[in-house]
């Protein structure tokens, strides 16, 4: 699927969508590129968000921008599971001036449970209590049930999903 909006600036539509599509068996990775872009592959100026994401705002698996949110983000500003930038947040977070995560590394500032910076603001060093005075509810095999349920349900819906795609791939090639 492609949509393209007709509205233009600076040769760039507005809006530009752009799923991927197969052909022949083989998968073609949707190439978004406009102000706002979405799709596998999105270059937007203002916005791009899809598997792989460039932009001032940028939302995906690998993120790029000014504002970058994924699970790899370098930016400006960065969020994400490891995030690079000039403020990092993150579950890994890597900066020049701030880091906030698990693991934090920065020039200036670090906070987090491994922190190393000039200036590093830990977590205070009092005592936790064990993890057995943490109350916790009782195990239940009817929530595990439950959650098997879940999950195979969410299996069989993706699979017939998929087996719904092949059909009309495959009528569309015929």
């Amino acid at each position: 699927m492609e949509y393209r909006s007709r509205a233009s600036f600076l040769g760039l539509p507005l809006v530009h969508v752009a799923t991927g599509r197969i052909v022949d068996g083989r998968y073609f990775r949707g190439i978004a590129i406009g102000w706002i872009a979405i799709g596998d592959v999105a270059i937007g100026v203002l916005v791009g968000c899809g598997g792989i994401a460039l932009g001032g705002l940028s939302v995906g698996g690998l993120a790029a921008g000014l504002l970058a949110m994924g699970g790899l983000a370098t930016g400006i500003l960065a969020l994400g599971g490891l995030a690079l930038g000039v403020v990092a947040l993150g579950g890994g977070a890597i900066a020049w001036y701030a880091a906030i995560g698990g693991l934090a590394i920065a020039r200036d500032y670090a906070v987090g449970g491994a922190a190393i910076a000039r200036t590093v603001i830990a977590p205070s060093t009092r005592r936790l209590p064990p993890p057995s005075a943490i109350p916790h509810p009782a195990f239940h095999w009817s929530d595990a049930l439950l959650l098997v349920v879940i999950v195979v349900g969410v299996l069989m819906l993706a699979l017939s999903i998929q087996a719904r795609r092949e059909e009309r791939a495959s009528s569309r090639q015929t």
